[in-house]
């Protein structure tokens, strides 16, 4: 496995992640058969795992600590905050008060001293971002976090958040998770440019976007909408949606380039992500022992300029074929009152 500089923190990490998202309820429930995937995938070089305190509602954190215990010195550890943790208008967001709160827990679930990389898993437009760097800041000087970074943040945010710490004498976020996959490129337009300009690490998220580049999903077949990613969100797989048809032609033809390269469409995506030069890691997210295995396998592919430029053809560069995933949208657009000017203002004369 090949190990990047996560940023600008010193810290080596694998270009593969191991995710623990689908370790828990909503994926894998067997404590024990998720630790062995754990173990299997450090095993095999990796030394970065990612997890949060919402998935499976703790759950996923408590199985990566027992999984961690006797080796938790050689581990690179991320978790994040900010979903909601339970009922109350207090318990989640990225404000002192629950930050302060939600570390400990998190720390106990995780059953260690410290965490490596502690991420705000959205942003908050409720809190004012000098809060969340500040309370991050005592965080690290406290020990029990050793960066911090942010998930899915638009690249405005990163900027006004990098001025806010220099201005004010906090830490910085040292890296960023966005979604990023073969058919999910619009990062690259100014999230990733900014990531190498204020040397962040990167590490990205659904590179199979969400299942549909697992190779189980092909143009002209039917589809089951009931099972899986697609039963989650069905939109994005039923070919009867207009808007999905281009998603479906990419696939084959992508199809087409893994095949010729001997690899499969998964192997195909995975490298295809860490040959950005922004990208410092790669987050894989395995329900099984299968998974795993069946993603190590793209570690060892190296995608040549003619490979790349003929990804590019059928996707260009910058390019969203659909809208990725990202839990979260700027109040700017949720927010009607924003996008209205008060009705006697609107006329222009």
């Amino acid at each position: 496995m090949r190990y990047r500089t996560l940023g600008a923190t010193g810290i080596e990490v694998s270009v593969h992640c191991l995710g623990t998202m689908m370790f828990g309820a909503v994926g894998n429930p067997d404590h024990d058969d998720s630790a062995r995937i754990i173990h299997a995938a450090l095993d095999q070089g990796i030394n970065f795992v990612d997890t949060a305190d919402m998935y499976s509602a703790g759950e996923s954190e408590q199985i990566v600590g027992k999984a961690l215990k006797s080796r938790r010195d050689d581990v690179v550890l991320a978790t994040k905050v900010h979903f909601p943790m339970g009922e109350g208008p207090n318990r989640g967001g990225n404000s002192r008060r629950w930050i302060t709160t939600e570390v400990d827990s998190s720390l106990r679930r995780l059953g260690t001293d410290w965490i490596d990389l502690y991420q705000v898993h959205r942003p908050d437009h409720r809190t004012d971002v000098e809060e969340t760097l500040s309370v991050l800041t005592d965080l690290v000087r406290a020990g029990k976090i050793r960066a911090f970074g942010c998930s899915t943040f638009p690249a405005e945010d990163i900027v006004e958040a990098y001025h806010v710490a220099e201005r004010r004498g906090f830490g910085k976020f040292r890296t960023e998770q966005p979604p990023y996959s073969l058919i999910a490129r619009g990062i690259e337009r100014s999230l990733l440019p900014t990531a190498q300009r204020l040397n962040m690490g990167v590490l990205t998220w659904s590179p199979l976007a969400s299942g549909f580049l697992s190779g189980k999903i092909r143009k002209g077949q039917p589809v089951d909408l009931t099972a899986g990613r697609a039963a989650l969100t069905p939109f994005r797989f039923d070919p009867t949606i207009p808007g999905n048809a281009a998603k479906f032609d990419a696939l084959e033809q992508l199809i087409e380039v893994a095949d010729g390269l001997g690899r499969t469409l998964p192997e195909l995506a995975l490298a295809f992500v860490v040959s950005h030069p922004a990208v410092t890691s790669v987050i894989t997210g395995p329900r099984t022992m299968e998974h795993l295995e069946s993603t190590l396998k793209a570690a060892d592919l190296t995608l040549d300029d003619e490979v790349l430029d003929r990804i590019d053809e059928i996707v260009p560069p910058g390019t969203d074929l659909y809208p990725p995933d990202g839990a979260w949208k700027p109040i700017s657009i949720v927010d009607p009152s924003r996008r209205r000017r008060p009705l006697a203002d609107r006329a222009a004369r």
